[in-house]
């Protein structure tokens, strides 16, 4: 009985890493909306070196500087690691860890100065491929994170859906 328990696993394991999504030296480009500064999307790009991780960066800007309530202009940018913990066909779960350089400038006709800083933040996650739409990667991930601005640091959990986590065009 042990022999045969042990022969079916060996047999899953063997099978889930056959039918796993394989994006070994695949570039991707797109967009996500990972920092903490509210509605910055970032264009991203993502790359994987092997099957197991993966690298992402990401650059968000925008100089507004019309006389609103949001009437501020924004800047980040960040990079991710990941590793992936447990492929399926279609989906990859992973781990990862990244940092950022954030700089918020204050209102038209504000006064104070720039607000800049750095994040941090530890997540897992899931990226999904559509069948038939193998080129598309649609992100969803939580975690925590952790942002220092010089007007003080903020502690946060994470939640990030498919448009704001990321949405990639692999090649």
């Amino acid at each position: 009985m042990r022999a045969a328990a042990l022969l079916g696993t060996i047999i899953l394991a063997l099978t889930s890493t056959a039918l796993a999504k394989d994006m070994s030296s695949r570039l991707g480009v797109g967009y996500s909306d990972s920092f903490s500064v509210s509605n910055m999307p970032s264009i991203a790009v993502k790359y994987y070196p092997n099957q197991d991780l993966s690298l992402s960066a990401a650059l968000g800007i925008d100089t507004n500087s019309t006389n609103s309530t949001s009437g501020n202009s924004n800047f980040g940018f960040g990079v991710k690691l990941y590793k992936t913990i447990f492929p399926e066909e279609n989906m990859n779960f992973y781990m990862g860890a990244g940092a950022g350089l954030v700089s918020i400038s204050p209102t038209t006709g504000g006064s104070g100065s720039t607000n800049s800083g750095f994040e941090l933040s530890g997540f897992f996650g899931a990226e999904f491929f559509l069948p038939g739409l193998d080129s598309m990667g649609i992100n969803f991930q939580a975690g925590v994170g952790v942002t220092s601005l010089s007007s003080g640091v903020r502690f946060r959990t994470i939640g990030e859906h498919p448009l704001k986590a990321g949405l990639y065009f692999y090649f």
